[in-house]
């Protein structure tokens, strides 16, 4: 069986990768990861705006999140991440107390697809939440 791997660079986001299996090609499409100027547990983006002289000039502008890299360890799961988030969204796990905590309170609507795997897995895990399970069947 022979692998052979072709990778072009089609502009800065699709990579073209070419598997030939004995005569079979399979096509994939990676998108290159960019990092996205959004918070990964508020959701917070971009927004738009104007500059405004004091003419009354309007000129188009963007509000951008203010970001940082922050390490987060998950006591239950005994890991760590590292995660894009807005000022707004580091107090706000600081409020609750713990990152796990603030996992569980927090819509899914909000959180990165990478979180929202973690958030299902920290449920698992979690004591609290099986004493809640078991105490409503009951």
């Amino acid at each position: 069986m022979e692998l052979n791997i072709i990778v072009k660079s089609l502009g800065k986001k699709l990579f073209p990768k070419l598997y030939k299996l004995d005569a079979i090609i399979i096509t994939h499409y990676i998108v290159d990861v960019i990092m996205s100027k959004k918070c990964e547990l508020t959701g917070k983006i971009p927004m738009k705006g104007h500059n405004v002289s004091h003419a009354n000039n309007k000129t188009k502008r963007r509000f951008l999140p203010n970001l940082k890299k922050v390490k987060f360890t998950s006591e239950l799961l005994k890991r760590s991440l590292k995660l894009n988030v807005s000022n707004a969204g580091l107090r706000s796990v600081d409020k609750k107390g713990s990152f796990d905590e603030f996992l569980k309170t927090v819509k899914n609507k909000n959180l990165s697809p990478r979180l929202k795997k973690l958030k299902k897995s920290l449920l698992i895990k979690s004591p609290f939440q099986k004493k809640q399970v078991q105490s409503k069947t009951i």
